[in-house]
């Protein structure tokens, strides 16, 4: 017993040693050399390029590789200043394309017509643009031995198009109140429409309804930022839509609205704008008319419109189809969807009403609003 004793003393000090040694500090430090891009490859300095952001297009900056002492990795970002900037607070960054792992950066149109409108280019404006590429490892960031002027023509149109457009003011039918604001309905990419009626008053347009949001106007045709467009002359109804992409706005009136009835060839009853984006006819008696192959319910819509220069049209609403069945109550709702429909031939793009319909007193409404597809019913009193 006494012999084991002594062994296990006898070890310890040995095994103290051996786990003291493993808790040495690591001599191990990181090497974070490198040696910067000497080379950028393209675009071209002094290239010329005209913006075309509604496209795809691109344009594809490339440079030598940066060299890091210990053969690792280094990562990447392209820099962009004005034409007389250091870099010193560059106006964008990009990391590179792989996640900053590679030697190159694919950059949209759009995003370099943002790019230049923080450059202070104007819309339809030429300016030229600095860029050079940043190689780092760890905190090292070097920047390359070399920078290239990248000459741009911007579009006419805004550079950062809003999500969400709303309406607001004291001429508006929700009132000043921001929280309230009217939602614009999205058309296509940076196209927007409400119709709502306004009363005398101020008006604008902004992209969010909390906070400090971007204010935009119209001044005449033409939509820009900042600013309040005044409506006068009482209250009118109105389609308002506004395009981004082209900095302009259109202000359609709207003087009536009116059931076609096709088989007579004429207006049946018309539809009285009730807020909200909503027309509506009210107990209105609806009879189809007898014709020798049986009775015909064929109708659509005519909306009668006028511009700002005063000048006075037509447009017709209706369905996709050219020629529809008769609804029954397992028809899916797409077929009352309202769509503009260039031919005012008076058979064709009509609707059927349901058979329930014929000779009863009905309540016809139209709803133009931005959270659901334009559409309408006709409901049996």
């Amino acid at each position: 017993m006494l012999k084991r004793i002594a062994f296990i003393f006898t070890a310890l000090p040995a095994v103290a040693a051996m786990f003291l040694g493993s808790c040495k500090k690591d001599d191990y430090k990181l090497n974070t050399n490198i040696k910067p891009v000497e080379h950028l490859g393209a675009p071209a300095d002094n290239k010329f390029v005209k913006l075309q952001p509604a496209t795809s297009a691109a344009v594809s900056f490339e440079w030598d590789q940066a060299r890091a002492e210990d053969g690792s990795l280094v990562l990447y970002e392209v820099a962009f200043d004005k034409e007389g900037g250091d870099f010193s607070k560059p106006i964008a960054k990009y990391t590179s394309d792989g996640g900053g792992v590679q030697n190159k950066l694919s950059l949209s149109h759009k995003e370099l017509n943002t790019i230049a409108n923080n450059a202070g280019i104007p819309a339809l404006g030429t300016g030229k643009l600095k860029w050079t590429v940043l190689a780092a490892k760890g905190y090292n960031v070097q920047p390359a031995a070399e920078s290239r002027i990248l000459e741009v023509e911007r579009p006419n149109g805004f550079a950062e198009i809003p999500v969400d457009v709303f309406l607001t003011g004291e001429a508006t039918e929700a009132g000043a109140d921001l929280s309230k604001a009217l939602h614009l309905k999205s058309i296509t990419s940076g196209v927007f429409e409400i119709y709502t009626s306004l009363k005398d008053g101020k008006y604008h347009f902004v992209d969010r309804n909390t906070g400090t949001p971007t204010m935009y106007s119209l001044d005449g045709a033409v939509l820009k930022e900042g600013g309040e467009t005044t409506q006068s002359g009482g209250t009118k109804v109105y389609r308002i839509r506004l395009d981004f992409n082209n900095t302009t706005g259109t202000m359609t009136e709207i003087t009536g609205m009116g059931l076609w009835f096709a088989p007579d060839n004429k207006i049946l009853f018309n539809l009285n704008y009730a807020g909200n984006g909503t027309f509506v006819a009210s107990n209105q008696v609806i009879t189809f008319k007898q014709e020798s192959w049986g009775r015909d319910e064929r109708y659509k819509f005519r909306m009668n419109v006028k511009s700002a220069d005063g000048t006075a049209g037509e447009e017709w609403l209706g369905s996709s189809n050219a020629d529809n069945s008769r609804p029954t109550s397992a028809t899916p709702l797409s077929f009352w969807q309202l769509y503009p429909i260039a031919n005012n031939d008076q058979w064709n793009y009509c609707y059927k009403f349901q058979t329930e319909v014929d000779t009863k007193n009905c309540d016809v409404k139209m709803y133009f609003q931005a959270d659901k597809a334009y559409t309408h019913e006709v409901i049996v009193l």
